[in-house]
């Protein structure tokens, strides 16, 4: 009679997970920066979509409606949920119209600002000398200047607007940018990998762009989150006094110039924008707290 041997069960290793799956599994360990992250995403989605989301046109006014309280207030009616301005505008739809304009702010901002200091910080990091000491003087001499007093410079120079606005912030914003990018530079120029590319005849411009800029990503990526919590946060500043967007966008730091006469009798007038830059500020601060925490490896948990 035969015997029958046992099947032999072959244990194979798990596979790994992969990058993105590591990154993700690594980020939502955060809770704060899943919550910054759905905020993120709600404001988004309100920018995209604000056209059929708002119930008014930002600049529709009712002349029977001046200073209308919120719906749930004595006096409040359910067609204006979080009340009117002074001059019978929803103030709902202006929020919502003002999410699309103060996430353009923020985004053009850190774009223009990251695609400048990635250059400079490139150029300091590899051509060192009196190129380096020039580009990293000028940016320390920009840091000793109060961010927002420097902005109010640049708009008074340039005229108040939107786009002075954002380019003034843009300027305040740059020198982060600069110096985390020469000092990852610096980092990867020595490492073996730089070396063995410029051996095998890698000019300067592929050592920049294909070999050390990639792996520079990260800090990177986790300042451009934290960043445009802060051009948000000046350009509604430079909005409150009279030097971003002018009246009527519905930005809102400009809403907040608009309606600090009425703060002792109209309380949602100031509230509602002032929560609404609040709530963006801190989403993408939560939110850059969990890139750095997925993105270093070091911090990773």
């Amino acid at each position: 009679m035969a015997v029958v041997s046992p099947p032999v069960i072959v244990k194979t290793a798990p596979t790994p997970p992969g990058p993105w799956r590591e990154f993700w599994m690594s980020f939502s360990q955060n809770h704060g920066a899943v919550g910054g992250l759905v905020i993120v995403g709600i404001l988004l989605l309100l920018a995209v979509f604000a056209p059929w989301i708002a119930p008014h046109a930002p600049d529709a006014t009712n002349s029977a409606a001046f200073l209308r309280p919120p719906a749930w207030q004595a006096g409040g009616s359910t067609e204006f949920l979080f009340g009117t301005d002074a001059i019978g505008r929803d103030i709902l739809s202006r929020l919502i119209h003002g999410a699309r304009l103060s996430l353009s702010i923020g985004i053009a901002v850190v774009a223009l600002s990251v695609a400048v200091g990635i250059a400079l910080g490139l150029v300091a990091g590899f051509a060192r000398g009196l190129t380096e000491i020039f580009i990293m003087r000028l940016m320390d001499i920009i840091l000793t200047l109060p961010s927002l007093l420097l902005a109010i410079v640049i708009v008074a120079i340039l005229g108040p607007g939107l786009v002075n606005a954002m380019l003034a912030v843009a300027v305040v914003v740059l020198p982060h940018y600069v110096r985390i990018t020469r000092a990852a530079v610096i980092a990867e120029v020595a490492r073996d990998y730089v070396t063995a590319a410029r051996v095998s005849g890698a000019g300067t411009l592929r050592l920049m762009f294909s070999e050390v800029l990639p792996n520079c990503a990260a800090p990177l990526i986790v300042q451009a989150s934290l960043g445009v919590s802060t051009a948000i946060l000046d350009a509604a500043a430079l909005g409150f006094l009279g030097l971003g967007a002018q009246p009527p966008s519905p930005e809102w730091g400009t809403m907040l110039a608009d309606a600090r006469e009425f703060v002792l009798r109209a309380w949602w007038v100031v509230t509602f924008p002032g929560l609404m830059i609040l709530a963006a500020v801190l989403a993408f601060n939560l939110l850059g707290d969990g890139l750095r925490d997925a993105l270093d490896p070091k911090l990773k948990r």
